[in-house]
């Protein structure tokens, strides 16, 4: 079983930036690939990015292309996402979660979430 716990998220202003974190519990964290998901309000949870086991290899949305960068520490059993050039749109709760296939783009293809944190842009 893992346990993921996000934090970093916040109040920032559109054009600014914030770093999400993930830490996972259990020594299992690099046989998962990782990935970051966001659920605004009134709307269905939608894939962001995702890395591999190793970190080699990552995958973005359309929409954060080149503005995210997700990254992880397997030493320290943490993912993170960085994210620049915020857009109010950008607003929404982030998941982080694990699973198991490469790139796992599909909210069924996770076997684990955390609680997630909320991001505010403000315009």
């Amino acid at each position: 079983q893992v346990q993921l716990v996000e934090s970093g998220g916040g109040l920032v202003q559109a054009g600014g930036s914030l770093r999400l974190s993930c830490v996972a519990s259990g020594r299992t964290f690099s046989s998962y690939a990782m990935g970051w998901f966001r659920q605004a309000p009134g709307k269905e949870r939608e894939f962001v990015a995702a890395i591999s086991w190793s970190g080699g290899s990552t995958y973005y949305a359309d929409s954060v292309k080149g503005r995210f960068t997700i990254s992880r520490d397997n030493a320290k059993n943490t993912v993170y996402l960085q994210m620049n050039s915020l857009k109010p749109e950008d607003t929404a709760v982030y998941y982080c979660a694990a699973a198991s296939t490469f790139p796992p783009v599909r909210v069924g293809e996770y076997h684990h979430w955390g609680q997630g944190t909320q991001v505010t842009v403000s315009s």
